[in-house]
């Protein structure tokens, strides 16, 4: 090889490894500059449960809209001591129509360990479900059995959000805070 060669080789490699080295340095130096956010870690210790049914258990036909059509009683413990207010979802993937949302709960006092059968504690707020209302609304399958799940999200905040709040509007007001998670599934199979 010449020298002639050999020198622009040498200046190729020179001029890649020194873009290299910039495009390095910029990407750190922009990452460097980027607010720090904190990532959240999700425990999964906490659990959900109720007297009423086991998981992957029956939901006996009281807490249906073949029964009183109340909420049946959940309780919830290994509650983390940093959370500052607790969510319930409950929803149903097997309806036709895609997800039913049957009752959203929000700002739960984590220190109470419990919903008691046919109400809400007193300072938690309800949103508006798929049947277009606030409240608890029962299994009512069209067809087959359905699965249910009361899903239990242990919070870093308290929410400010109106009645008028749909799943989505919960979820997303949850995103970033959520500090545990438990779930209890529930079917349910309609008589007639």
């Amino acid at each position: 090889m010449n020298s002639k060669k050999f020198m622009a080789i040498s200046i190729i490699i020179l001029a890649l490894a020194l873009l290299i080295g910039i495009a390095w340095w910029s990407y750190h130096l922009i990452d460097d500059n980027e607010p720090a956010t904190e990532q959240k870690v999700i425990t999964t210790n906490m659990k959900i449960s109720s007297p009423a049914f086991a998981h992957n258990g029956v939901i006996p036909a009281k807490y249906t809209c073949e029964g009183e059509d109340i909420n049946p009683p959940l309780e919830f413990s290994d509650v983390p001591n940093n959370a500052r207010s607790l969510s319930l979802i409950v929803d149903d993937p097997d309806a036709p129509a895609g997800t039913w949302v049957h009752w959203l709960v929000w700002n739960i006092d984590p220190s109470l360990g419990r919903i008691s059968e046919g109400q809400r504690n007193s300072d938690s707020l309800e949103g508006t479900t798929s049947f277009g209302r606030t409240g608890y609304g029962g299994p009512c399958p069209p067809s087959g059995t359905h699965r249910y799940f009361f899903k239990l999200y242990a919070l870093d905040t308290i929410l400010n959000l109106p009645t008028s709040a749909s799943n989505q509007d919960l979820e997303k007001a949850m995103q970033g805070h959520i500090i545990s998670q438990a779930e209890l599934m529930g079917t349910y199979k309609k008589s007639k």
